[in-house]
């Protein structure tokens, strides 16, 4: 067992005497602490008292609470009243893939490791909250956050979040879920309002967070910036009361995003249980405390001395902030920061998660190679820095140059850059063993890269995104769905000498490939976190055969998918001057519109290909006829020559619907191991509610009776097996 994983074990073990009645005993904690608290406790508990801190309740023994972003990994210390690092020595950590990365692993089992292994740093740093993970879908491909969520597809989110969540939490560390909801886009994120409809928003938007609250348990739920039906979420009664709390019967506290609250009142009864990061960039107010003018600190205790709010209304939050301060207090819960099992971890989860996209014969990479030649500034660039609130301090970040070496000790490796990106400095945090300043211009960059390739034994490309605003990053979108700084020229000049090119792509997105079918093979990267390029150079040397999947579809070209408007994104000024963003798709998200619209994209959504190759037996159901449920059961075989991994995905078709529905919808899939000539059964259990819409004017779910269709294949586009059922 591992040694950080020892340590968490043994705090499992001291608490599981008592873990039965957990809850029942936390419930008479919060009762017995509500009952002696005076207003100026009950108020200070329900806002920060710094950055990421809100107090406990001294005098009770009740300490304060530690939040920290995720999810990718613990951000470094801050200043007390500022987003400044507090400059420590000792906060540097595990970067983990980005979360893109984990939802194209398709195993549930990896998200879970992933959540227990953050979760034990969070815990060693002494946090309550990590925030993460994020669930919002990817609407389109130009969002600068899409590579903190996981993919297009909520059931694939949802099962992969439920599981992240528990593995955090088995930390006894809470994760916070966000951000809540119909946040899907940087632009006017802060103020915009995002119009979409209930079937919409049920079908597309909510389940996500949904099974995370449900089947993971999350025990907080952080809500967004933006508005929705004109009335900022922080404040949505409808959504975080009604929805949140009322529907999904979610016990745990609602956490504002940081400044993400805007008045007294719709804190008050919208259903905000903690409100974070209101106005306080140091003490530049001029106030004793700036924290006691948050909405929710002394204006709160004014109106209910007043007698204009109630405080039974503050009672239910305090009760929900105490419930989330006692599930996180861990006596005998440990954790571990920075061990070698956590970088094992994180090389393991990029290592799944890291898409093979094309591949013409040439990986995996033998390993006599005498000559590589590779190319590209994201070979070098560092990536754990930027992107805002994920940006990390870690311990040490492998770039793909530094992998590919290691793996290849004895051959030649030559770098030559490539390409240049308008923004060299690498973000928040000095790393200063990296000189990424370039002066020769760019006709001398591809010159110097096209001498060197010739007589290399492989010649690999390392391009795609980087961090820099307008690319993967908070508070920015995406301007273009190219790759920037002149990267496809470079590309299709470097293939046309050399077309046995492996072109590797670094992003939390989809872009546009136009060169595809020029180069030999493309692998999709993600942001790989610490030990980026060991987990590279063991899929392509074959060390680890590639098994991820694509979580978002790749389109060739923007204008294919579903949003063809302004209006749609990134929306417009309406003529009372609130930003307007309209969902018209509606729920024709991701494979939903390529599917049933028949638009063929450069890559499907679930696909990925593999350095053997699976046959799929016939799916066998075990009734025709839905009762409960139906079991699905297909045999899977690996007919190629080194052991692999396949996902089998499961999706659902009505075939005789009366609303309009989406050609098929994942509702299952399983990642099964297999060794050259093994056959496995894998199988899919469904009930009714994944044949059902969202009826809006019945407020409720339906599932029609007549004819549907179990899909079983190796993606979207690549249906292996079918059979008929009826409901």
């Amino acid at each position: 067992m591992k040694y950080g994983h020892i340590l968490l074990a043994a705090g499992l073990l001291l608490a599981g005497c008592c873990a039965h009645n957990g809850q029942k005993d936390i419930e008479k904690q919060v009762k017995d602490a509500l009952a002696q608290m005076t207003l100026n406790e009950k108020i200070a508990l329900i806002h920060a008292q710094s950055k990421f801190t809100s107090p406990g309740v001294p005098r009770l023994g009740i300490p304060e609470l530690k939040c920290d972003d995720g999810p990718h990994g613990l951000r470094p210390e801050t200043l007390w009243d500022k987003w400044a690092a507090a400059g420590q020595t000792n906060d540097s950590c595990t970067a983990y893939p980005s979360l893109t990365c984990l939802a194209a692993t398709w195993n549930k089992d990896i998200a879970y490791l992933y959540g227990r292994s953050v979760g034990e740093e969070a815990r060693y740093r002494g946090k309550n909250v990590l925030l993460g993970p994020g669930v919002n879908i990817c609407r389109t491909p130009l969002c600068g956050r899409n590579f903190e969520y996981m993919g297009e597809d909520p059931f694939l989110a949802g099962k992969l979040s439920a599981q992240y969540v528990k593995g955090v939490q088995s930390n006894k560390v809470a994760a916070c879920v966000k951000h809540f909801a119909v946040n899907n886009q940087e632009s006017h994120r802060t103020d915009g309002n995002s119009v979409v409809d209930d079937r919409t928003l049920y079908e597309i938007y909510l389940p996500a967070f949904k099974t995370a609250v449900q089947e993971g348990g999350a025990w907080s739920i952080m809500s967004s910036y933006n508005r929705y039906e004109e009335v900022f979420v922080s404040h949505s009664s409808h959504l975080l009361n009604d929805i949140l709390k009322g529907e999904w019967g979610f016990d745990g506290a609602v956490i504002s995003d940081w400044g993400a609250t805007h008045d007294t009142e719709g804190a008050a009864h919208g259903g905000l249980d903690l409100e974070f990061g209101t106005h306080t960039d140091g003490l530049s107010q001029g106030l004793a405390n700036a924290y006691d003018a948050y909405y929710m600190a002394e204006p709160y205790k004014a109106k209910i001395l007043a007698g204009e709010l109630s405080e039974d209304e503050l009672n239910e939050k305090v009760r929900r902030a105490l419930r989330l301060n006692f599930r996180t207090q861990a006596d005998g819960y440990f954790g571990s920061f920075l061990s070698p099992e956590h970088f094992a971890d994180c090389r393991r989860i990029g290592g799944e998660g890291i898409v093979l996209l094309r591949n013409e014969g040439v990986l995996p990479l033998k390993k006599d190679a005498k000559k590589i030649v590779v190319l590209g500034e994201n070979a070098i660039r560092p990536m754990i820095v930027g992107g805002q609130s994920s940006s990390l301090k870690a311990q040490h970040e492998i770039s793909p140059l530094q992998g590919i070496r290691n793996a290849f000790p004895e051959a030649e490796v030559v770098y030559e850059r490539a390409y240049y990106s308008d923004q060299p400095t690498p973000g928040n945090y000095n790393y200063g063993q990296y000189d990424i300043t370039e002066e020769r211009p760019a006709a001398k960059l591809l010159a110097d890269a096209l001498a060197a390739v010739e007589g290399a034994d492989y010649v690999i490309f390392v391009g795609g995104l980087n961090k820099n605003d307008n690319q993967d990053c908070e508070g920015r979108d995406r301007l273009s769905y190219e790759l920037p700084y002149g990267q496809n020229e470079v590309i299709e000049a470097i293939a046309a000498v050399r077309p046995d090119l492996v072109y590797v792509n670094v992003s939390g997105s989809p872009v546009a490939m136009p060169f595809a079918d020029k180069v030999a093979a493309i692998l999709q990267a993600w942001y790989l976190g610490s030990e980026t390029g060991n987990a590279l150079a063991d899929v392509l040397t074959g060390a680890v055969n590639p098994s991820g999947k694509l979580p978002v579809t790749f389109p060739v070209a923007l204008e294919d998918g579903p949003i063809k408007t302004e209006r749609q994104f990134p929306g417009f000024a309406d003529e009372k001057g609130m930003w307007q963003t309209y969902y018209d798709e509606g729920i024709y998200v991701g494979y939903r519109w390529y599917d049933t619209k028949g638009v063929k994209p450069q890559f499907p959504f679930g696909y990925g290909l593999s350095y053997t190759s699976f046959e799929y037996g016939q799916a066998k159901l075990s009734s025709k006829k839905m009762g409960k449920s139906i079991t699905v059961k297909v045999s899977i075989k690996n007919t190629g020559d080194v052991a692999g991994a396949e996902v089998a995905q499961l999706y659902i078709s009505d075939l005789e619907s009366s609303v309009d529905r989406p050609l098929k919808e994942l509702k299952g899939f399983e990642k099964v191991y297999l060794q050259p000539g093994e056959s496995k059964t894998v199988e899919f259990t469904f009930g009714r509610d994944a044949l059902s819409f969202f009826d809006a004017e019945k407020h409720a779910w339906v599932a029609e009776p007549g004819k549907f269709k179990v899909l079983v294949g190796a993606s979207s586009e690549d249906i292996r097996t079918e059979a008929e059922f009826t409901l």
